[in-house]
Parts: C-alpha cells; sequence; structure tokens
C-alpha cells in the first residue's frame, strides 16, 4: 500500500476539557534499538514468516461499482520494466538511477530479516497506555493514512481493460502519475456518472447514516469510487468523504463544477508540498528543491528525477518499491477514533476493527481531532500519533488479513517479507549504492546491523531507508529516503499543466495553511466531536446544594465558514500499490 497508515477517527474537541497533550503518544517499535540480524543468521530460519489463516472476514466486499466500469485499480503492471525492459526504459514505471546495479541477496535473508523486523507488541485497549518513547512527537498519526490516500491517487490506472490486456507490461497504455484526485472525481461527470449525483448536476455523491459521514453506497454496501482501495480502511474511507463535502459545500456557495474541482485539488496540493512533505522529509529538504516566486509559478529544482517525456512521466520503482513505504514503520497496532473509542487495525476475532469494504459502523466515526491537530480545538491528551520510522512494524503488520492479501496458499502474510521480495524481484539497486549516487557517504551494512556475510556488505534499499532515518531519531526521512520521495512528489506535481504549479498568478492558501484548516474548511468536523462529556454529580449532592456549582467550562467558538483564514494534501495500506513550508521568495 501506502507508505502510511496509522490514524484513526476522532478529534477530541477542547470542550472535553483534554487540555494537556502527551509530547508524544503510542510507539510501538519497542526492538527498534536491536541489532535487525545477527552474524550467525546465514541461513534461512527453521520457519519462514508466519502464513496463517487471519480472523474471518467482513461482511461479502464488492469492488465499487466505478471501479468496475473504469477499471481503476492500483495494480503494479508495469513496475518490472527494470527486468523486463532494461533498466534505461520509462514507461508507466522506471528506474530513476538507471546506472546502478540490481541488489539480489538470497531470499533466505530476507525472510529472516523481515522476521527480526516485527515488534511483537499486541494492540492496546487505550492509546493513552502506550509507550510514549517510540512516537513521533511531530506527526498526528492522521498524516499517514492522509499519505495513503495521496499514494493511491497518485498510483491510480484508469486504463480500460482491454487496453492493459494489449499492454499488459504498461509500456504504452497507462495513466500518467498525478495528483488529480481521480479518485475523487474519476473521469468527470461524463466519463464516471456513477460518481454524481443525478438530481443534482455537477454534485459528487454523499451519504450521512446514522450520524456518520461514510462514502456512497448501494443497498449491499458496495462504495461508489473512483478507487477501490480508498474503502480498505475506515479511515481512509472517511477522509475520502471529506473530499466530497468539501466539493459540495464549493458548489453550494455558487462555484462551478469546474471551480469547486480545481480548488479542492489546488488546496489538496498545496498541504501535499507544505503541509504533508515538509513532516515527512522536512522543511529544508522542500525549500531546496523548489523556488516560490510572488504570485507566479513554482519552479522544480531536483537533481536526480528527470523523466525523459514530462508529459508523461514515470514512477520510479525505488519510490513505489522502496522510499515511499516508509510509512509501514509508522502504521500503529490501534487507534483511539474518538473519545474512550480505541479499536486494532485489525482485530483477532470478529470483525471490532478498522477495517473497510463496509458501511462504517455508527460507533467508529472520526473525530478528526485525534488525528490532526484542529485549529480553535484543545489538543486530546490521548491523540494518535504515528511510531517513529524505523525498522520494527506493528505486530498486525505480520499477518496481514485476507482483506488485504488472498488467503491462497503458502501466501505470505507479513508485509515486511512483502516489501523486500518485492524490492528484489523489481530490480531495486542496494541501499548503498543509491547513497553514493545521492552524493552521501553510504552507511556500513555493521551500522545497519547487518552483521552476516551473505549481504555482502549491501542491504536491501527499503530496509536502508527505514535504518537511516532510525539512527537519525525516526522523526523523518533520512537524507536517501528524503531525497527520492521529495524529487518523486515535487517533480511529478511540476510536470503536470494543471498543478499549482503551474498558477500564474500564484496560488497560496495562505501562511501556515494546514490539514486541520482543509478539515474545518470542509466542514468536516463531526458534532459529537463538541459535546462536553457528562459530569458525574458527587456523592451528597443534596447536602451541598446551596453551594456555588463549579464553572462551567466554556466551549469553544464553532469554526465561522466565512472565516478567509480557515479556507483555504503501506499493508495496513494496500501491499499491491507501489507514501506549512514557506520558503524565501524571489
Amino acid at each position: 500500500m501506502c507508505p502510511f497508515s496509522g490514524a484513526g477517527a476522532g478529534d477530541g474537541g477542547a470542550t472535553r476539557g483534554k487540555v494537556s497533550r502527551r509530547s508524544v503518544l503510542a510507539g510501538l517499535a519497542g526492538l527498534a534499538a536491536l541489532p535487525v540480524m545477527g552474524g550467525t543468521a546465514h541461513a534461512a530460519p527453521s520457519r519462514r514468516t508466519p502464513r496463517v489463516t487471519p480472523p474471518p472476514p467482513p461482511p461479502p466486499s464488492r469492488r465499487s461499482r466505478a471501479a468496475r466500469g473504469a477499471h481503476a485499480v492500483g495494480n503494479p503492471r508495469g513496475s518490472d520494466i527494470a527486468v523486463r525492459a532494461g533498466r534505461d526504459r520509462e514507461a508507466r514505471f522506471g528506474v530513476m538511477f538507471k546506472r546502478l546495479p540490481a541488489f539480489s541477496p538470497p531470499d533466505a535473508l530476507l525472510t529472516a530479516l523481515a522476521l527480526q523486523m516485527d515488534d511483537g507488541k499486541k494492540p492496546l485497549s487505550d492509546v493513552k497506555d502506550s509507550d510514549v518513547e517510540f512516537d513521533n512527537p511531530g506527526m498526528p498519526a492522521g498524516y499517514i493514512y492522509l499519505g495513503q490516500f495521496i499514494d493511491h491517487d497518485m498510483t491510480l490506472d484508469k486504463t480500460p481493460l482491454t487496453l492493459q490486456q494489449q499492454d499488459p507490461r504498461g509500456m504504452t497504455n497507462y495513466d500518467t502519475p498525478r495528483f488529480d484526485l481521480a479518485s475523487v472525481y474519476g473521469k468527470g461527470p461524463t466519463g464516471s456518472p456513477e460518481l454524481y449525483d443525478r438530481t443534482r448536476p455537477g454534485y459528487l455523491l454523499c451519504n450521512d447514516h446514522d450520524g456518520v459521514r461514510d462514502l456512497p453506497r448501494d443497498d449491499v454496501g458496495a462504495a461508489y469510487l473512483g478507487d477501490p482501495r480508498n474503502d480498505e480502511n475506515l479511515i481512509v474511507a472517511q477522509l475520502h468523504a471529506v473530499f466530497l463535502r468539501l466539493h459540495n459545500k464549493l458548489r453550494d456557495e455558487g462555484k462551478s463544477f469546474e471551480q469547486a474541482r480545481q480548488l479542492v485539488r489546488w488546496h489538496y496540493q498545496w498541504l501535499i508540498v507544505n503541509d504533508f512533505l515538509p513532516r515527512i522529509v522536512g522543511r529544508d529538504v522542500v525549500d531546496r528543491l523548489i523556488r516560490r516566486r510572488r504570485n507566479g509559478p513554482v519552479e522544480f529544482l531536483g537533481k536526480f528525477y528527470k523523466p525523459r517525456n514530462r508529459e508523461r512521466p514515470y514512477m520510479p520503482v525505488e519510490y513505489s518499491g522502496a522510499a515511499y513505504r516508509f510509512g509501514h514503520s509508522m502504521i500503529r497496532a490501534e487507534y483511539e477514533v474518538h473519545d474512550e473509542r480505541t479499536v486494532p487495525i485489525f482485530a483477532n476475532e470478529g470483525y471490532q476493527d478498522l477495517r473497510g469494504n463496509r458501511p462504517v459502523p455508527d460507533d467508529l466515526w472520526i473525530d478528526w481531532n485525534y488525528f490532526f491537530e484542529i485549529p480553535g480545538m484543545s489538543t486530546p491528551d490521548d491523540r494518535n500519533m504515528a511510531r517513529k520510522i524505523d525498522t520494527q512494524l506493528s505486530l498486525p503488520l505480520s499477518t496481514l488479513p485476507p482483506t488485504v492479501v488472498a488467503p491462497t496458499a503458502g501466501a505470505i502474510v507479513s508485509l515486511a517479507e512483502r516489501n523486500l521480495l518485492r524490492g528484489k524481484r523489481l530490480g531495486l539497486p542496494a541501499g548503498q549504492d543509491v547513497a553514493a549516487a545521492i552524493g552521501l557517504e553510504p552507511l556500513p551494512n555493521q551500522e545497519l546491523g547487518l552483521t552476516d556475510p551473505g549481504w555482502k556488505g549491501k542491504a536491501p534499499l527499503w530496509f536502508y531507508v527505514l535504518k537511516e532515518a532510525e539512527l537519525l531519531g525516526g522523526d523523518r526521512l533520512g537524507p536517501v529516503g528524503g531525497t527520492i520521495v521529495a524529487e518523486v512528489i515535487l517533480g511529478l506535481m511540476a510536470c503536470d499543466r494543471s498543478s499549482y504549479f503551474t498558477a500564474d498568478p500564484g496560488f497560496d492558501p495562505g501562511a501556515g495553511y494546514a490539514m486541520g484548516h482543509f478539515l474545518l474548511w470542509a466542514d468536516a468536523i463531526d458534532p459529537r466531536a463538541f459535546e462536553a462529556p457528562e459530569e458525574e454529580a458527587p456523592e451528597g449532592e443534596d447536602e451541598i446544594e446551596d453551594e456555588a456549582p463549579h464553572a462551567e467550562e466554556p466551549e469553544a467558538d464553532e469554526p465561522d465558514d466565512d472565516e478567509p483564514e480557515l479556507l483555504e494534501p503501506g499493508e495496513a495500506p494496500d501491499p499491491a500499490a507501489t507514501s506549512p513550508v514557506h520558503g524565501p521568495v524571489v
């Protein structure tokens, strides 16, 4: 999937009286400091990464009707281009560092390494009980799921099935990766009519049921989506619904369909560049790679991602198969979706978890203040924070359920093993080779904890990206991972003539604009997030009723929709998928 994934649903409003913020919350990377492999791990372990039968799947899930119509799936078609067509070819996918050789360690070493990447900690019953040592203090968990949403958006392939069958390697018939919200808008009202309200031209279908803001669904619960992957878990599903509501709000305000779509897209793209990406790679990296002009277009200054055809840029396999998968290490085992409601990403029994492909249960509505910083709302002391980036993955990711991995004989259900083996199959270069190509001093395997001589002094790129970040504290990606992720995202944005990078005069929603402002603009905060908790009457109340009552804590004013400053962008993630800066104005 997506490189990230770690958030739940829930805001914790100011009226709840939760004004203290834990500097960091819930980290499940307890084994992060241990060497990943000992010097004796030369042969495969006595057992492979668990092949287990996960809990029963949910009610029959169906692919979205939109997906059936447009065949819009995030498949890996063409991702093995380096192996099948050569490292110099560019099509739907391509190799970013074309001169580097593929790294092909023995499968046994990769399997053994995957076993060491499981932190072994079970989901908690309450997020506030987590070990703060391994939480990322600057990364509310919502950004991990925003990262998953972004990944789905840029890897969506809407190529008709007949053309895909004619071009199974994705050499000529493929969609160019863009941040155009095709998962929301599909091919527009004419090309994807199933996504739109037939009674209100230019409006997207929405669905509110039992007080829950859900995706539009048919009578059996199948979602109407441009990309069925956005219904894989309840967090991304409800995040997708935010975009639907915002578009319709702009239509209500008199914007045309085209105006509303452009505003939503440009704010989303702005958030990717100025809110999401700086948290992942650092503001300094973003500022170094783009030049902002006052009231003019944004210029991309990257050195390594330079597609030959800017009209049809390729997706680098180093990005999709390794660097952007950093988010897998940031996924929590559990999330507090709203006050006092903590649920695991995958339940051991039953279906009381965050798996999707079903209507959102009425008790699993998202309070976005538990996943993002919401202006004007107090910080809940148990806000979900992403885990630090390191070489440890949450226990549930070692046994992915059948809703993520088809329960076939011999299926690999460990996300770490899937990633490591996929990297080898795609012909990815070694982490040290990429570091040298960027101009950095490579980290030796001894420092990475890979002491087995079978590695021959090299490390898988995905593991290298995670360990590099871990050694630097784990709050953000290191120089290798950060360079790949930032250059690809910013480079693709620059190649898209419809992105806000090309706006002249320039587009700028305002200093400090972040995801919390976007959620307020979309009226996405559930009214229940503002409700004050019921207070129990003290014992002997009848005897003290004449005493002055405690002053009630004032409720926070609801956001004014007319405030201009509030206006304005894995495998809990899909294993088949390939993750406010204000720099100098010149």
